[in-house]
């Protein structure tokens, strides 16, 4: 099977969307998989076709205001513009928020959902996935146990159904990780990156132009 994977994430490499899309790849290893960065594309005849005769394709990519990257959906209306997709290709998507909860994602997977429709592939699966600034400090852990444990049975199902060209129900899920415990994190990072940059806690929430 050839699958196209690209990730939309502003920050190409190093980002949550290319950790989840590494998980991904890990499962899907028996297949050729080419990779691009919405970021950094240059669509050219050789990339064309190698997109046109994928027979998946599967968009990586973090919320942004409840919806698509700017980048990823310019290159979506260029996409469409040049007729690049294939009718008849499934389309699947992963998408991680700095939310807790995956169900944020809803309204972007269904964006992505609506654009398959417009260029007349199919709609294959979404998967949004809660707490996505964790993944960074989890890569110690064993994917699919622990604080991964709810991740890693979603995408051995969105795997499963990618391989056998299925469409399914989207899938939302929370990390195994205390609510509590990471917007207490969360909270802590701000005040640590507040203090490298001379600044006081207070100086968090003053409005703009009071600083």
């Amino acid at each position: 099977m050839k699958i196209t994977v690209i990730n939309g994430s502003p920050k190409a490499v190093k980002s949550n969307s290319e950790i989840l899309g590494n998980y991904l790849s890990s499962l899907l290893k028996e297949n050729k998989i080419k990779k691009y960065y919405s970021i950094s594309f240059n669509l050219n005849d050789k990339i064309r076709n190698e997109i046109y005769s994928s027979d998946v394709l599967i968009f990586l990519f973090p919320l942004y205001v409840d919806g698509i990257p700017s980048n990823l959906l310019k290159l979506l209306v260029e996409f469409e513009k040049e007729k690049v997709i294939k009718s008849g290709s499934k389309i699947y998507c992963v998408v991680n928020n700095g939310f807790y909860e995956g169900k944020q994602n809803h309204l972007a997977i269904l964006q992505m959902k609506n654009w398959c429709e417009k260029v007349k592939a199919k709609w294959g699966q979404g998967v949004g996935v809660g707490a996505g600034e964790l993944l960074p400090y989890l890569k110690k852990c064993k994917f699919g146990k622990g604080p991964l444990k709810n991740l890693g049975k979603a995408l051995e199902k969105f795997s499963d159904n990618i391989l056998t060209l299925k469409s399914d129900e989207n899938i939302y899920i929370n990390q195994n990780w205390l609510r509590i415990l990471y917007f207490v994190q969360g909270s802590v990072s701000w005040v640590l990156k507040a203090r490298k940059n001379n600044l006081r806690v207070k100086d968090l929430f003053r409005k703009s132009g009071k600083l």
